[in-house]
């Protein structure tokens, strides 16, 4: 009985409806603002319980659930129904009761993004000047909110819940306005709620603090506040008139979606409070997915239990699965994951056992040798874990905890494992005890380890406080009690050598011996030999690779870890040498080839090298000369592996 306009709605689309749709402004977000926009009447006939308010026509007091049918009904007997049928669609559910929402224009508490007496002043204008000088982590997070804050409406603050912080307000029941002393009465409430709790506002009779003349036109509002006006104000709570922390943070950490939400509301609670950004830095991260990139949910039965993986695994596998894994993006686990993660585990924890099994009987405070005095080997690898301890100290620094995980997993599995810490052996296990030689890798082993524990310790806690009570010498309770571990002796390249042997020089040598290991390999697959100390290598180059390996001279066989080694010019180069790169320069430019060949020498049983001389010494006739001198004699001398 009643004549509507036709009116433009953008939200409506050819892809999500009809053409022309009904419009409720009471009853819809997008049509109230579209309501809004032409002057139409806002009409709410459901009441709070769901029914159709006194003096509805027809269907006063009605569910409005159950008056859906009786509505169809009556069309019919009117005429005015021309088809009728039920389907499925989207319409909005409660995600926490699955049941279907009804929406309701209701009065509400609002935070106004854009009044102001100056334009530059508004609460937007301030958020968004203010987004900048924050350091957000990943850099996009700036942009997101950013964009988020320019598009965002006025800020409802109030909820209709039975459970949360209120709204402690009195308002006219005809008006709406607050109550002229509000601010005295919010100073009361306080006071009660201090000391009985949030239940001294929900049992709160307005005639206890109002005259009775009052108490008549006044009433408490029953809203609660948004959630996020509850935890966007705790820097206030947590960081201010605390002598242990200070204004701002410097870290606010949740996930992607707080830009939303926490990151948010916190930003426009401490401007509108009159403070600045209440955090210096925001760290976003992404949500964990299954191997398969679906996301975590026990009704997909998916998830996979902390619980579970400390009883199986330990409870460093998965923290250092959380460090490995790039947190700016979804984050997947599985099983598998997790598995390989723990071999990952094992070679960070094996480097540390290998160290602190080879300093026993090491006292620093008599045993140190001074890195001047050291081998050239032990000063690169110091060299080497100071300029990674600098790479680190940035990666914890920034955030970027896989990049400490790459750089450290890199350091043990390459540098340590496949390098120098294979070198050494032969050092630890055949030189005399207190030979420079063996006292020099006992010094960087040492070092190292002092500063691994510490690169170890902010991920994995349990495995750095345990290897931290057998390292050698005195030192405080606990790892977390010390700094990071400076006394690395000379640094990077300096430290990588003397003279000539710097951090360069050592990068050719690997690339040299990297290339031997692949034709050492070759020889062990066909049977040829056992290990590589069954072997002998020979190198044909041209300087300055060739200078570069004559420096190591007879102890270059060392460092390849064959019983004999030598280096010959390219002119010398037989028929039957291998290229060691194809078609490819070798390092600094320096073409190279070289020769694997078995060893035709007896096996020393005390080195395991095959030498020309083992058997000379009718004393030790199973021994080679330089066992002989470490046994009986003054000891060998090493000048660089």
């Amino acid at each position: 009985h009643r004549t509507v306009p036709l009116i433009l709605g953008e939200h409506v689309t050819l892809e999500a409806g009809t053409g022309a749709v009904h419009t409720a402004p009471g009853h819809g977000q997008e049509d109230y603002v579209v309501g809004a926009r032409y002057d139409l009447a806002v009409e709410n006939p459901v009441g709070p319980n769901g029914r159709f308010l006194a003096g509805t026509a027809l269907f006063e007091g009605e569910k409005v659930w159950d008056a859906n049918p009786l509505i169809v009904d009556l069309m019919k007997e009117n005429g005015r129904l021309m088809h009728v049928e039920t389907l499925n669609h989207s319409y909005p559910h409660c995600w926490r009761h699955k049941t279907p929402i009804i929406f309701r224009a209701t009065p509400q508490w609002f935070i106004r993004m854009d009044t102001s007496s100056e334009a530059n002043a508004t609460l937007r204008a301030k958020a968004l000047s203010v987004i900048s000088s924050v350091d957000w982590q990943p850099d996009w997070g700036e942009q997101r909110i950013h964009g988020m804050v320019d598009n965002r409406p006025d800020w409802c603050i109030s909820r209709q819940r039975s459970w949360g912080t209120p709204i402690t307000l009195f308002v006219h029941k005809t008006t709406g306005e607050p109550h002229p002393e509000t601010v005295r009465l919010l100073n009361e409430v306080a006071t009660r709620v201090e000391e009985r709790g949030i239940d001294a506002w929900f049992d709160l009779r307005p005639e206890e603090l109002l005259d009775p003349e009052e108490a008549k036109v006044y009433e408490k509002v029953a809203d609660t506040l948004d959630v996020w006006f509850d935890s966007g104000t705790t820097h206030f709570t947590v960081l201010t008139g605390r002598d242990d922390l200070d204004f701002p943070a410097d870290l606010y950490l949740e996930g992607s979606d707080q830009h939303r939400g926490w990151f948010q509301s916190s930003l426009l609670a401490s401007l509108a409070m009159g403070r600045g950004a209440p955090y210096r830095a925001v760290l976003t991260h992404g949500f964990t997915v299954d191997a398969q990139g679906m996301k975590m949910s026990k009704s997909r039965g998916n998830v996979i239990s902390p619980q579970q993986v400390f009883n199986q695994l330990g409870a460093d596998i998965l923290r250092l699965w959380v460090a490995a894994t790039d947190y700016s993006a979804e984050m997947s686990v599985s099983d598998e994951i997790l598995r390989r993660m723990s071999d990952s585990y094992r070679r960070l924890r094996n480097t540390a056992r290998f160290l602190l099994a080879n300093l026993d009987g090491f006292d620093p405070a008599r045993h140190l040798v001074a890195p001047e005095e050291m081998l050239a080997l032990d000063r690169w690898a110091l060299g080497r874990a100071g300029a990674l301890q600098e790479e680190i100290r940035n990666a914890y620094h920034e955030n970027h905890f896989h990049v400490v995980y790459q750089r450290l997993h890199n350091f043990c599995t390459v540098d340590m494992g496949g390098f120098y810490l294979d070198i050494i052996k032969d050092r630890q296990y055949t030189t005399q005890t207190e030979s420079l030689a063996r006292r020099s890798a006992q010094t960087a082993m040492y070092h190292i380890a002092e500063a691994l524990v510490r690169w170890l310790a902010p991920v994995l806690s349990f495995t750095a406080e345990e290897i931290w009570q057998h390292l050698p010498g005195k030192r405080d309770e606990s790892v977390f009690f010390s700094e990071w571990y400076f006394d690395l002796g000379a640094k990077n390249e300096a430290a990588g050598g003397q003279g000539s042997m710097d951090a360069q020089f050592w990068a050719r040598i690997i690339a040299v011996r990297d290339a031997v290991n692949r034709e050492l390999e070759q020889l062990r697959t066909a049977g040829t030999i056992g290990s590589a100390l069954d072997a002998e290598a020979r190198i044909y180059c041209d300087d300055p690779l060739l200078s570069s390996l004559g420096q190591l001279e007879d102890e270059l066989r060392f460092v390849l870890i064959t019983s004999e080694a030598s280096v010959h010019s390219s002119a010398e180069c037989p028929n039957d040498a291998v290229a060691a790169i194809t078609d490819i320069s070798g390092p600094s430019g320096s073409p190279f080839w070289i020769r694997v060949t078995p060893s035709a020498h007896q096996k020393c049983v005390r080195c395991w090298h095959h030498r020309e001389d083992v058997g000379e010494n009718p004393d030790h006739p199973e021994l080679c000369g330089r066992c002989v001198e470490n046994v009986d004699g003054e000891g060998e001398v090493r000048r660089y592996a």
